[in-house]
């Protein structure tokens, strides 16, 4: 194993409360006792560096048949050290673990425990979500009993064809590590394995291991040194030298460079980094949904968002730069508007992770974006982008500054409705301070598009919107993680009417835990995005309103957001207009527990500024005029995807399948 660990002096509360190992250097505990003891003994240095502090910051439980016992008793042992939070949903207290991990730039992470059956298959999605999305979080789910005395047990799932398959196989695909403990001695190899991935740049991602219930409870005699308390180093590949010449010639001979800031400059906190490379160099910089917070919002160089849900600034500098220097980012179909964005450009891709650095036919640099930007420092010195290139970045970047102002300071009319754009205005605009104090979370639907565009992000991690699996539901689990790793931030989560029915339940487990947010909920009465998409495909509207949906007799139901919220313990209103909003986020703020404040919003209304091509395949064969109309569009688009940038109609103003149908 090649993790690098030192140990400290300083061990946890609870190793001590412990009975001294015997002389044989061995302790006697259960698996479980011994998985949630190594957990609590692993630290990592805190952010200012003045100490350490516990690596995992608690462990969300919902207990069944298939963990109470076993996890439940080993829990308990370390209340003390290691916190246990219970939740209301498997799914959402994954996600409220990864948005931990997410708002700590991957250097703190949780734990999830369930039982068998539904309590562990629950998790899949958000696993999928955390391996998407690069972002590390342990998975302990329970599983059957590995000596399969009492087979089937309750919730088993049984596989016809293979006697050792259960359903804790399915997190498979969508582990970065997954193990099956059918002995306590395992955990010698399994955990430290785990935690190697947890911390790791280029391999972090979810770690499962399923834990049968009848192995949580055997014991074993372990090696004490084994809970040694622990400060772990997180493993960041630095650049090769080969790779930083290769990279430097080919920005040497650029004249239009642009940089494409990812997520991996946030974890690898390499934000000041990037503002000294842009600065020096005069290359303007424009981010994905991940990367957003990268640069401050009103940093000259800052061309604002990039791809489907881009600026003009950004999507103008992106089709007309000759090399694409891509720091952090997978370059998935957003980001690179389906492949049409910057074909015209070579691509330079910094990333930790080597299978991300190989995509769009890059010239790969295998490093950590700090590491990587401080070692082109120098074979890069004396040379610049352009001049003129520079001042254009600066013409473009301010002038989209001045048309977010505009858009997000629009006069309301009562008769009305507003839309997400005059939203986010009057949140913005409700920090008495500075808004770029808040953490903004979001995750699907209508909401990202307008978010990336007009969200003003003076800081890492103000902007926290989950958009690589974009996952509806993700949004108040989410906004709990980031306020447990944020408490003293204000979390705004904003989402729409269709997300918070499909999961809300965290609402009452923010209560239970203190943990505050302000939850803005944007009804436009079913699912507004995907109405519009299916319409712009040449769809009938149809399953997305409700209006548009098969209904009984009552029709389609009229639902009080607020009352519901009310009911899971949180103070919560709804209001009228963007006056009534503004009034009501100042309650917000003064709140003492969640508050929920519903507003009424237009489904088909977006930010027209901005936009590019998305590739959504349109049937090729339809009996409707509208459908025959949308394919011709698409094939168009798809031939035009082959030519170079110049001469492809893709600049989104007129396109149906541009953000604001995403």
């Amino acid at each position: 194993m090649n993790q690098r660990i030192v140990h400290h002096e300083a061990a946890s509360a609870n190793d001590a409360s412990h009975a001294a190992a015997p002389a044989s250097g061995t302790v006697r505990l259960t698996t479980a006792q011994a998985l949630v003891r190594y957990l609590a003994a692993q630290h990592v240095v805190t952010e200012d560096g003045s100490g350490v502090e516990p690596l995992f910051g608690g462990v969300f439980a919902i207990f069944g048949h298939g963990n109470v016992a076993g996890m439940g008793e080993a829990l308990y042992q370390h209340r003390d050290v290691l916190p246990t939070l219970r939740a209301h949903n498997e799914q959402a207290m994954a996600h409220s673990a990864i948005a931990y991990a997410k708002a700590h730039f991957r250097r703190r992470m949780m734990a999830v425990t369930t039982s068998i059956g539904p309590g562990a298959t629950n998790l899949v999605t958000a696993a999928a979500l955390a391996h998407v999305n690069r972002l590390p979080v342990l998975l302990l789910p329970g599983d059957v009993f590995i000596s399969r005395a009492p087979d089937p047990v309750l919730q088993q799932v049984e596989d016809f064809h293979d006697g050792g398959v259960s359903a804790n196989d399915a997190f498979k695909p969508v582990s970065r590590y997954f193990d099956r403990i059918v002995h306590p001695a395992q955990l010698l190899n399994a955990l430290p394995r785990a935690l190697r991935v947890l911390t790791d740049a280029a391999l972090c991602g979810p770690v499962t291991l399923a834990l049968p219930q009848d192995v949580q409870a055997m014991a074993w005699d372990f090696p004490a040194e084994f809970f040694a308390s622990r400060t772990v180093a997180f493993h960041s590949p630095a650049p090769s030298v080969d790779e930083i010449e290769a990279a430097a010639t080919r920005l040497r001979h650029a004249k239009r460079p642009l940089i494409v800031a990812g997520g991996g400059v946030l974890y690898a906190r390499a934000g000041e980094a990037l503002h000294r490379f842009a600065a020096a160099h005069g290359i303007p910089v424009a981010e994905t949904q991940a990367g957003k917070g990268s640069l401050a919002w009103n940093d000259p160089l800052n061309a604002g968002a990039l791809g489907v849900t881009g600026s003009t600034a950004a999507n103008a500098l992106a089709q007309d730069a000759d090399c694409v220097l891509a720091i952090g980012t997978r370059l998935q179909d957003f980001t690179t508007g389906s492949n049409t964005l910057f074909t015209q450009a070579d691509v330079i891709a910094i990333n930790a992770n080597p299978f991300d650095g190989l995509k769009h036919r890059a010239l790969p640099v295998e490093a950590d974006a700090r590491l990587a930007l401080d070692a082109l420092a120098e074979p890069l010195q004396g040379w610049h982008a352009e001049r003129t290139w520079t001042a254009l970045a600066h013409k473009l970047a301010a002038s989209w500054r001045d048309t977010v102002g505009t858009l997000t300071h629009a006069p309301q009319r009562d008769a009305v409705l507003p839309y997400e754009g005059d939203v986010i205005g009057a949140v913005q605009r409700s920090n008495p301070r500075s808004a770029t104090d808040d953490i903004v979370v979001c995750a699907a639907g209508t909401l990202p598009a307008e978010l990336h565009k007009l969200w003003r992000a003076g800081k890492p991690g103000a902007y926290h919107v989950e958009y690589g699996y974009s996952c509806m539901g993700y949004e108040i689990a989410g906004g709990l993680g980031a306020k447990l790793a944020r408490p003293a931030r204000e979390v705004i989560v904003m989402l729409g009417d269709g997300s918070y029915l499909m999961m809300n339940s965290e609402i009452a487990t923010s209560v239970m835990l203190g943990a505050k947010l302000i939850v803005m909920v944007l009804d436009n009465r079913g699912y507004g995005c995907i109405n519009r998409l299916q319409q712009a495909c040449g769809g009938a509207p149809f399953n997305n309103l409700l209006d548009d949906c098969l209904q009984g007799p009552l029709g389609a139901p009229k639902i009080d957001f607020a009352a519901h919220a009310r009911a899971l313990g949180a103070q919560a209103e709804h209001v009228a207009n963007i006056a009534g909003l503004e009034a009501a986020l100042q309650r917000a703020r003064a709140a003492d527990r969640t508050y929920v404040i519903s507003i009424d919003t237009d489904p088909a209304r977006t930010t027209d500024e901005g936009g590019w091509w998305w590739e959504v395949a349109v049937p090729e064969v339809s009996t409707r005029e509208t459908v025959r109309e949308a394919r011709l569009h698409y094939d168009a688009q798809l031939a035009a995807r082959a030519l170079p940038a110049t001469d492809a109609n893709a600049n989104g103003t007129d396109d149906p399948h541009r953000s604001d149908h995403e």
